[in-house]
């Protein structure tokens, strides 16, 4: 009976706990857990601080590619690339271009600028404020500027070419296009067809007169055709400002039509033929060409856009990794 009700206490033999085995087991619970915890701080210490790095050279890759830091004191022919859609964060940006000719102008040892340009056009607006800048430097610093169309210099490409002194075509160019254009689409017909009703609410009158699913009043389409040929009288005053008595005016010129380059010559759009090569060899008498184009690389396109955000996350994470858990 003894060693039966012992049996039963203690679960038999070989099966008794030693005294103390809760307080073992509980205790060996706590220092997986806390051991588990310092883990997982750690591996989330070291993924914030990876990110960081990532951050930091994204940063240091686009300052050290995007930003041309060449001083270059040896006489030679400065150029700068003015290819594609003249936007705003385009490559052709008046961010970077303007940031482009700074450099290009302040270096003793350019001769001379070279815009080299093939271009449809673009914003008016960055149009403008690169021609103004190009002005005020090539005052500032008593430096020729000259203008060197590739395929095309058309509508806000050729607005940044008549800054220059003189403009260097090829022969089978398209130049001009000196007009303005505002487009876009009207559904209306349509959505009575299709039996949808458009339901816009605006406070203003004319607040929505750009919707393309509302109807177009004249006196909306009187007001947006005033305001393109405001525009492009500022477009036409600043061809004739930079051309001069060089050009020889038709009723044509500022129509929005467009010229071959030899075309260009002859009515004064343009100065003579001529490639890059030609420019730096024969008119600038400096043959070493010195590309000071300031490009807006991946790395530097990717701080800008997530830049910012991935900062603050950064900070708010390695924030949140001090603080006890």
């Amino acid at each position: 009976m003894k060693a039966s009700e012992a049996s039963k206490k203690g679960g038999g033999p070989g099966l008794q706990e030693t005294p103390g085995w809760e307080h073992a087991t509980l205790e060996k619970l706590v220092f997986a857990s806390l051991k588990e915890q310092r883990l997982a701080r750690r591996w989330r210490t070291f993924v914030r601080l990876a990110w960081l790095l990532v951050f930091v050279t994204l940063a240091w890759l686009a300052f050290s590619e995007g930003v041309n830091t060449q001083n270059v004191t040896t006489p030679h022919t400065a150029v700068i690339e003015i290819k594609g859609e003249i936007a705003s964060g385009a490559e052709a940006s008046a961010e970077l271009v303007v940031a482009s000719a700074r450099a290009a102008f302040e270096d003793e040892g350019a001769l001379a600028v070279v815009l080299l340009i093939n271009s449809p056009g673009g914003s008016p607006v960055q149009a403008g404020i690169i021609n103004d800048e190009i002005k005020r430097l090539k005052a500032l610093h008593n430096k020729p500027v000259y203008a060197v169309v590739e395929e095309s210099a058309a509508s806000a490409a050729y607005y940044i070419a008549v800054s220059a002194d003189k403009i260097f075509v090829d022969k089978a160019s398209i130049v001009g296009s000196i007009g303005v254009l505002m487009d876009g689409f009207g559904f209306t017909g349509l959505m009575d067809k299709l039996g949808v009703e458009r339901r816009l609410m605006t406070a203003g009158e004319n607040k929505g007169f750009l919707d393309p699913f509302s109807p177009q009043t004249e006196t909306q389409r009187v007001f947006a055709q005033a305001m393109l040929d405001q525009i492009h009288q500022q477009f036409i005053a600043v061809v004739k400002e930079g051309r001069g008595e060089r050009l020889k005016e038709t009723p044509e010129t500022f129509s929005g039509l467009f010229w071959s380059g030899q075309q260009a010559v002859e009515i004064g759009l343009a100065d003579q033929l001529g490639s890059l090569d030609f420019v730096a060899r024969e008119v600038v008498k400096a043959e070493e060409i010195i590309d000071y184009t300031r490009r807006d690389n991946v790395a530097e396109r990717l701080v800008k856009r997530f830049g910012v955000a991935m900062g603050a996350g950064v900070m708010s994470a390695l924030k949140a990794g001090a603080a006890p858990h």
